[in-house]
């Protein structure tokens, strides 16, 4: 299936939970936080008054609660309007 954003919309792939610390504690899924972290996968074309300022293949964060989550073949996706991201990642 293809997902191609409209207007103002970024398609975001979530990155994956950490399930252990970086010293090997194991964090339960009740005490781990949703990301806000994604690589972006479609930009939409933008709209007069909103320019597209990310591009396919960036690393960006975003508001925790924005976006409409969207499974498709096995990936979790998240399509957000373009001031819900916050930060372009390098």
């Amino acid at each position: 299936m293809t997902i191609k954003p409209l207007a103002d919309r970024v398609l975001v792939k979530i990155e994956e939970l950490q399930e252990k610390t970086a010293s090997g504690i194991f964090i339960p899924q009740t005490a781990q936080e949703k990301t806000q972290i994604g690589s972006v996968v479609a930009v939409g074309e933008g709209t007069d008054e909103v320019k597209m300022t990310v591009k396919v293949g960036d690393r960006v964060m975003h508001d925790k609660y924005s976006g409409t989550s969207v499974k498709a073949d096995g990936v979790e996706y998240l399509i957000l309007s373009m001031k819900d991201i916050l930060a372009i990642i390098e």
